[in-house]
């Protein structure tokens, strides 16, 4: 039998592979995503789901409702996308990864079948189909789907789910979903489907009339949550949580509602949650508040995710985050700004595919930068990413590798200094890895 490494092998050498190659893994068809499907039998036709697409906050809110679902005792699949440290993290079960075992069966199978069609997926096809596969499987009583990239064409985009949300729209891989607001929603309203509510957490004037327009035409409700849920601000507890007191239509549904993912960015996706939660009891699912309450206070240990303005350590206060476009690192350029420190060092490293200079321009000048570069064949070279920080007055040294630039970091930080590690998904890996 094929070992798990060899499998691993063939999944990230021999399929194109967005995290490796960027825009050239990416297909605009479904056609192999529907070939894989009726080579496993349509396996997403024997689960309910929830589908999630959006420029930011996609991931933080499908490991929101798979918490809240576990916790009111259903069997939860949940996939994402990318993964951090392991493949197997883009594939979960009431918080457990697929095994090894089960990830190399599917790939034996599928290359089996493979014989005779001779169809070139990419890794995210296979992914998917995967996912979906492994929930069959497990018999899930519901998965929460992310969307990898846009909505139209992702190939996650042929279940029919309960509830879709669209997160929040901004400007990111403006090369393959256009290089204007209007048309990146009109990529993510791409997962209206007909009759299937569809809920957006940030109201947009340019891309409301984008997800109105597509709503009506499949015959969908449409609802933007943050003109129904609220919350002006949140606290930050000792115990490492913030609290929020949450209103719908001014009047306090959600007092002291504690979340264990940091970073005041959440409140903006938490009301499209709440909004999610809202939708499916009216739909005949059992979700108590309850259960809301307990499963937004231990979001982490239920669905082990990491990245979300993460703290890792203190004297100094180490936070890492994997934001990576202009709306995320905007948001966290905020939550530094709100932050105590006494010395600003940042960690930095990007992809050679995004919006360099938009991104660099957001950064705090009154940091000690340390440029560094995943070990993915995307990585902007540190040099590179100096020579564009210094056009901003960004100023530092550059480092090989992550753990590099991090340890010059914390040699030179004082106990009340703040070290930052972020700027791409992978940069935030390598410091995990």
């Amino acid at each position: 039998m094929t070992s798990y490494k060899k499998t691993l092998d063939y999944l990230y050498s021999q399929l194109p592979m967005f995290q490796r190659t960027g825009p050239a893994a990416y297909k605009n068809t479904l056609g192999n995503t529907l070939v894989l499907d009726i080579f496993f039998n349509h396996p997403h036709r024997q689960f309910k789901s929830i589908h999630i697409a959006g420029t930011n906050g996609k991931g933080s809110c499908s490991h929101m409702l798979a918490s809240i679902l576990q916790e009111a005792g259903y069997k939860t699949g949940l996939y994402t996308s990318p993964h951090l440290i392991d493949f197997r993290e883009r594939i979960r079960v009431n918080g457990e990864m697929i095994s090894e075992t089960d990830v190399v069966s599917f790939v034996n199978k599928f290359r089996k079948l493979n014989e005779v069609k001779k169809i070139k997926p990419s890794f995210f096809e296979l992914t998917v189909a995967m996912a979906f596969d492994h929930f069959k499987n497990q018999q899930v009583d519901i998965a929460v789907i992310e969307v990898g990239l846009g909505g139209r064409l992702d190939s996650t985009n042929i279940i029919t789910p309960e509830v879709a949300l669209v997160t929040n729209i901004s400007l990111d891989h403006t090369n393959l979903l256009g290089d204007t607001i209007e048309q990146i929603a009109g990529e993510k309203a791409g997962i209206i489907k007909k009759d299937v509510p569809t809920i957006v957490s940030e109201s947009n004037p340019e891309c409301n009339p984008v997800f109105m327009n597509k709503a009506e035409e499949k015959g969908s409700p449409i609802y933007f949550a943050d003109k129904e849920y609220h919350a002006e601000y949140s606290m930050f507890l000792p115990e490492g949580k913030q609290v929020f007191n949450f209103k719908k239509n001014k009047e306090l549904v959600f007092p002291n509602l504690k979340l264990d993912l940091l970073g005041n960015y959440q409140k903006n996706n938490l009301g499209g949650v709440l909004k999610v939660v809202e939708l499916l009891n009216e739909k005949n699912w059992n979700i108590s508040k309850e259960n809301i309450y307990n499963g937004l206070q231990k979001v982490v240990p239920t669905t082990s995710l990491r990245g979300r303005w993460e703290i890792t350590g203190n004297n100094p206060l180490v936070v890492c985050d994997t934001a990576h476009n202009i709306a995320g690192v905007s948001a966290i350029v905020k939550q530094i700004k709100v932050t105590p420190w006494k010395n600003l060092h940042i960690v930095l490293g990007m992809v050679n595919d995004k919006n360099i200079d938009d991104v660099l321009s957001l950064l705090p000048k009154n940091a000690t930068y340390y440029f560094t570069q995943a070990k993915i064949q995307r990585a902007l070279p540190a040099a590179d990413l100096a020579e564009n920080a210094a056009k901003h007055n960004l100023k530092g040294n550059i480092f090989p590798t992550v753990k590099k630039a991090f340890k010059n970091a914390r040699n030179k930080a004082d106990e009340k200094d703040l070290i930052f590690i972020g700027g791409s998904t992978f940069i935030v890996a390598d410091y995990f890895l």
